[in-house]
């Protein structure tokens, strides 16, 4: 069984933490594969030297719903702490946050996908441990969508937001401490980093390959079966169709009150999409977009973790929606995490031009292949800062 930087910090002398007073940032995914959560395992190794916790968007024990809805400032009851939240006026620790702790200690679950906005929390924490001469030691996790396909265009610039900030692509491989060593070194954020690696843990696993517990590392990721759909899916956020938010199976499902199901699936079955099948679905939202009105659309099933690509699947999916409902298909307006000029699908994106070449109407596999070049120059930065083996 994979054993995470959090049971190796239990398990060891945790010499980077030992006589500094910590902050941890963790949320309700941080536990050990007993269960046990992080703040609980810090409190009882460390006793009063754990001063202050945070918690990123959705909040510390992930109640928190939806994009913009954010977590006020707290006190841990059982700890008599506080609990920082960095989903609110501020998604960076103030001076004043970090002025009782010495280290900060980030233990979150990511779940592989540029716009996940835990590892930008991750990456403000670095930065303001930077401005304070704090450390920052990051407890590493799986990613559950493995370690080894890399899909989508790398980040412009231009695009960025808090969901995402680094030219980074859309299913990038890497874990979260492997991103730490990234950002710090490669997009020079230059903060005192330490990264506590896994053991037993390859690039070539799947979530249930590790012997872990899944616990949702936000509201709308139940499942490791929804991470697998998620780095294509959560480009629907940025659309009028429902990313099945409201039912028991958000980003797995999508639809919407205008589709005909007959000629989408006809539609569908004309890209090379392995490694997944649709499943004619009909649902009504409990909330969200097309709330309590029947949505048409299909449950996408995953036959094959190796060959499928989420990415390229959903922009096939928009690619056949624009083409057969132009006038009832529309993108969401802004604002958008905090985003409130651009488009949100131009962030979610992470550029204007796919969007574009979309709504001409583009074969996506077209598309993806003017972004090859920058692929590959991002996969040989991205080799200097792997901690695994495949």
């Amino acid at each position: 069984m994979v054993r995470t930087g959090l049971e190796l910090i239990r398990a060891d002398s945790a010499r980077e933490l030992s006589g500094h007073r910590i902050g941890l940032v963790v949320n309700q995914a941080s536990i050990c594969s007993d269960l046990v959560h992080a703040r609980r395992i810090i409190s009882r190794r460390f006793g009063k030297r754990l001063t202050a916790l945070f918690g990123p968007q959705h909040g510390i024990f992930g109640e928190r719903q939806d994009n913009m809805v954010e977590s006020p400032h707290a006190v841990d009851a059982e700890l008599d702490i506080p609990v920082h939240s960095l989903y609110s006026e501020t998604r960076k620790p103030t001076p004043e946050m970090l002025n009782p702790i010495d280290v900060l200690v980030i233990d979150l679950q990511d779940v592989g996908t540029r716009v996940y906005t835990f590892v930008y929390t991750m990456a403000y924490c670095m930065i303001a441990a930077r401005e304070a001469n704090r450390k920052v030691v990051v407890l590493d996790r799986p990613n559950p969508v493995g370690g080894l396909r890399v899909e989508g265009n790398p980040l412009n610039r231009a695009f960025k937001s808090f969901v995402g900030l680094y030219p980074i692509p859309m299913r990038h491989g890497m874990t979260i401490g492997e991103l730490a060593r990234l950002f710090n070194e490669a997009y020079e954020i230059g903060c005192d980093l330490s990264v506590i690696p896994m053991e037993g843990w390859r690039r070539r696993m799947q979530f249930h390959e590790t012997g872990l517990p899944w616990v949702m590392p936000s509201p709308n990721l139940p499942t490791p079966d929804t991470a697998l759909v998620y780095p294509g899916q959560v480009l629907l956020e940025g659309t009028n169709l429902s990313e099945g938010r409201g039912t028991t199976r958000p980003f797995e499902l999508f639809g919407a009150p205008y589709i005909d199901c007959t000629q989408l699936a006809e539609q569908l079955g004309q890209y090379p999409l392995p490694g997944v099948r649709f499943r004619e679905y009909h649902f009504i939202p409990t909330f969200h977009k097309w709330a309590q009105e029947v949505c048409h659309g299909f449950q996408l099933h995953v036959t094959d973790g190796e060959t499928f690509r989420p990415y390229r699947t959903t922009l096939c999916i928009l690619h056949a929606v624009q083409s057969l409902w132009p006038d009832a298909f529309a993108w969401r307006p802004p604002p958008y995490e905090y985003e409130h000029e651009k488009l949100p699908i131009d962030i979610l994106l992470g550029e204007g031009a796919v969007r574009e070449r979309l709504e001409r109407l583009v074969n996506p596999v077209e598309i993806e292949a003017d972004w090859q070049d920058a692929l590959q120059s991002f996969l040989a930065v991205r080799q200097h800062y792997l901690l695994y083996e495949n």
